[in-house]
């Protein structure tokens, strides 16, 4: 047996090694009872408003930075002990997930009333999260040289901003980070080490999946339903500070003040804008809204140019064009006497009454609009693919390229949940989740089309409407604009037919923004109503559901005018009639394509004013109104976050109206830019205020976003394609029905026996005869005239022709040219299309190769470190084997000794 000595000393060395794991496992149940009971102590207010500034984002201690917000107030409602029981259990779990959080209790509130629950995610937390949501971060600092030689580059030296607002951080070669490999990354400093838009992400995905009990048998979760049922009021990451001056220390670096200066600022618009800062400050989703609308812009700066150059072209060869000189000469276009208008009330007319309208008819109608047509159809094509090209280039720049959707889209909604009856095993997870069945869901798809086909009955309804206004007053303007004035050769400024379009325009325009505001909420109405799994199957119904009504409350006008408007008129003595009661519309004799262009100025241009006086006033105004109401206490703090708390919500659907009214400009900029150069320079002008105001009103108006990701502008971009592709659909009917292109150039090459001016006498050619007498007496001026004869824009046989009244063979040509400009137009243009978009790569050939540098340095970086890391413990494993052997030698000797 063995001394009794040596076996008391064993035994007391387990006693003592024991009594040490039980007192540092009591002290970490100590520690965290406190943490997880804290919030049931009152705490005593700290606030000492001389010690501490209203610009503080960090906790009283002043170390501890503020990731994130909660606010609520007390409710004296019935549920107000089931609202506080939620908080309760909320932020207990909220603090078993490691959160730390800070209660600012209501008396040191401006109103009196709110609370706010402040929190902090230390570093265990967010490393511990960053890795789960596998989020990239710097291991070495990138070698790959950026491109210097760019072409004029001195020109563009007073577009530029400065490179450390542009490129904030170096370019690094990153990895998804791991807890576990530490010392692999660059962490210079753990306060700073994650940007703060990471920090607020990771906060809210874990507030997103924190529970917050058990009721009727379910597990609750989410902050989101806790929003949804008033237990809270608002949560929301701060801002870093004012946007008007710098932060001072210990406050991090004021991005917010930096962006406000090289961004958010209107004497600013030439700049190109710091999108590696908004996108660290705002998250990729925010980023890549801006990357898109400022390479729109930059895209729609050649449109403009060249249908700038259309413009001044028609404007510069207006006075030599044969078909307005002829129409303003009065010994033609004031010899030709003209049918009337309208039944009884309407007078015969001259011709040159039209002088002006044919003269603006010219400025968008000449032998450029075809080149105009052309060019916009390839434009499109290069505008897309070179989008292809620079979300590619985006994706490798901002780490985007083995990016997967982002789970807080991919999260149930709480009313989903709410609803569901019955639960269903996920085949992924193999977890139990609500599961709603098609049958349930069926009546409310039913609903849900029924509505949106009533709205858009109700648009074709009030667009009916418009042009039954404009049939009713157009005898109106006749009866005082076309009196014998127009018979002694008067030429008038304002047509009845110009004037007409004018004001049924701007009625359109006032019953589209009527439509507009109203279907806005009943779609919002109906896509929950039809209770979408997740927030990203609402955010696609939603858009479906938008997108398809302001098509056609925006473009129904313009399709009616370019389309359909004086296609079916008829002829005197034989006019077609709406509704059997009114006559309908007839174009001007240079066409239909002056109001199709006072169509689309008006609509275009009224809408984009009055969508960036709204987007600029509405949220000042509600922020002015509620901080009036909220500051009744001038003598507390007004701290950071109760300023933050006092600005107005992005919200989660904050993009998609912005991709929403972007999307509508670019139908306005292609599907009718045939009738209408100078759309795109109209477009230029609007997006450079609107990335300005968009810049100001997130950086000064709106609290800040939680950040999110995203690798593209989402289903957006199919949108875009397909109206790419029906834009060169539009735009070849257009040049062929709606503008006089097509009959001129028949005329020129069939018809014209004039070598030397080949479009003298188009005019004369492009009317034709009617015998008044066969003029029915319901329908003939009330006033009688000594003309035999009146002229009407058509192609048909002459009153003393076997065939009166009939279409002649110049009919057919016109229109058998038509149909083939059409189709030629098209294969031209698609068959352009198609082979650019084979030529120009999806990813460009540099960006392949950084992506594959960045991957072969990536890895090569991971396999040294693994292997060091392996050299290391090879080298420690070996030296503890060698202190074991040493410590059973020594116990052998001390055994040998004691015997």
């Amino acid at each position: 047996m063995g001394d009794p000595n040596v076996l008391e000393m064993v035994q007391e060395e387990e006693r003592r090694v024991s009594r040490e794991a039980d007192y540092i496992f009591e002290m970490n149940e100590q520690s965290l009872s406190s943490r997880e009971t804290s919030f049931l102590i009152k705490e005593e207010p700290t606030f000492q408003k001389d010690k501490q500034s209203k610009d503080s984002i960090f906790f009283r201690d002043g170390i501890r930075q503020i990731d994130f917000v909660l606010s609520y107030v007390d409710d004296v409602k019935k549920e107000a002990e089931l609202k506080a029981e939620r908080r309760k259990e909320f932020e207990q779990n909220l603090r078993k997930t490691g959160l730390e959080l800070e209660i600012e209790d209501k008396m040191n509130s401006e109103d009196g009333r709110t609370y706010f629950v402040k929190i902090h995610a230390p570093w265990e937390v967010l490393v511990t999260y960053a890795e789960v949501l596998g989020i990239k971060m710097p291991i070495k600092e990138s070698d790959i040289p950026q491109p210097e030689n760019i072409p004029f580059r001195f020109l563009l030296g007073p577009l530029k901003l400065a490179r450390n607002v542009k490129h904030p951080h170096p370019e690094y070669f990153t990895a998804q980070f791991t807890r576990h490999r530490q010392e692999l990354f660059l962490i210079d400093d753990q306060s700073s080490f994650f940007p703060s838009s990471a920090r607020n992400r990771i906060v809210y995905y874990i507030l997103s999946r924190c529970p917050f009990g058990i009721e009727d048998g379910k597990k609750r979760f989410g902050i989101e339903r806790l929003l949804t049922s008033h237990t809270y009021s608002s949560a929301y990451p701060l801002h870093d500070g004012q946007y008007w001056k710098p932060s001072e220390p210990p406050n991090p670096v004021n991005e917010r003040y930096i962006l406000f200066q090289n961004w958010a600022r209107f004497s600013y618009f030439y700049k190109e804008q710091p999108l590696d800062l908004i996108r660290n400050y705002y998250g990729e989703k925010i980023g890549m809204y801006f990357v898109f609308l400022g390479f729109y812009t930059e895209m729609l700066f050649l449109a403009a140019v060249v249908g700038l150059t259309c413009f001044i072209y028609g404007l510069l060869s207006m006075q030599s064009n044969t078909s307005s000189t002829e129409i303003c000469d009065p010994q033609i276009g004031g010899q030709i006497i003209m049918c009337p208008l309208c039944d009884v009330t309407c007078d015969y007319w001259r011709l040159n009454s039209t002088c002006l309208a044919s003269k603006i008819s010219h400025l968008f109608d000449n032998e450029s609009t075809v080149f105009f047509a052309i060019f916009m159809g390839i434009w499109v094509t290069l505008f897309l693919e070179f989008w292809k090209q620079r979300q590619a280039r985006l994706e490798y720049e901002w780490d985007l390229v083995d990016f997967e959707e982002e789970q807080q889209q991919l999260q149930l909604r709480p009313e989903f949940e709410a609803m569901c009856k019955q639960r269903k095993m996920n085949p992924v997870t193999k977890e139990m989740e609500p599961y709603m069945p098609l049958y349930s869901r069926i009546p409310w798809y039913f609903l849900s089309g029924a509505t949106v086909t009533l709205w858009m009955s109700l648009v074709i309804a009030c667009m009916v409407a418009v042009i039954v206004y404009r049939l009713s007053v157009f005898a109106t303007f006749s009866s005082f604009m076309e009196s014998e004035a127009s018979l002694k050769h008067v030429k008038s400024f304002l047509t009845p037919q110009l004037t007409t379009a004018l004001t049924g325009s701007c009625l359109n325009f006032i019953v589209i923004l009527i439509l507009n505001f109203f279907y806005e909420k009943i779609s919002a109405w109906i896509t929950k109503m039809e209770i979408p799994r997740t927030y990203q199957e609402y955010e696609s119904s939603l858009t479906l559901k938008m997108f398809m009504f302001q098509f056609v409350n925006f473009y129904s006008s313009c399709f009616y005018v370019a389309f359909f408007k004086g296609k079916f008129v008829g002829y005197p003595g034989k006019y077609t009639y709406l509704f059997n009661v009114w006559r309908s519309e007839e174009c001007d004799p240079g066409g239909c394509l002056v109001e199709l262009t006072t169509q689309l100025t008006i609509i275009m241009t009224g809408k984009q004013i009055f969508g960036n006086i709204k987007e600029a006033i509405y949220p000042l105004v509600l922020n002015w109104w509620r901080r009036r109401k909220a500051r009744t206490n001038c003598e507390k703090l007004y701290s950071r976050w109760e300023q933050d708390h006092d600005l107005e919500t992005f919200g989660s659907l904050g993009l998609f109206y912005e991709y929403l009214e972007t999307v509508i400009q670019f139908g306005f900029v292609t599907l009718f830019v045939a009738s209408f150069p100078l759309a795109p320079l109209l477009a230029l002008l609007n997006n450079i205020i609107e990335i300005r105001v968009d810049a100001w009103k997130l950086t000064t108006q709106y609290r800040r976003p939680v950040a999110a990701k995203a690798h593209s502008i989402g289903v957006w971009q199919d949108i875009l394609y397909g109206m790419a592709v029906i834009s060169v659909a539009t735009n070849a009917f257009i040049v062929a029905f709606t503008s006089d292109m097509i009959p001129r150039l028949v005329y020129y090459y069939a018809y014209s026996r004039n070598a030397s001016e080949p479009l003298k006498g188009y005019i004369n050619n492009s009317l034709s005869t009617f015998l008044i007498a066969d003029i029915p007496d319901h329908t003939a001026p009330v006033e009688k005239r000594d003309f035999t004869t009146c002229r009407y824009r058509d192609y048909r046989y002459p009153p003393d022709h076997d065939q009166k009244y009939f279409h002649n063979m110049q009919f057919w040509h016109v229109l058998a040219a038509k149909m083939t400009f059409i189709i030629v137009m098209e294969h031209i243009v698609f068959l352009v299309k198609f082979l650019l978009a084979w030529m120009i790569p999806d990813v460009p050939k540099d960006v392949l190769e950084r992506i594959k540098r960045e991957k072969l340095m990536t890895i090569k970086i991971l396999h040294d470190f693994e292997l060091k890391k392996l050299k290391e413990n090879l080298i420690v494993g070996s030296n503890e084997f060698a202190k074991e052997v040493m410590i059973q030698e020594n116990k052998a000797q001390l055994a040998k000794s004691t015997i």
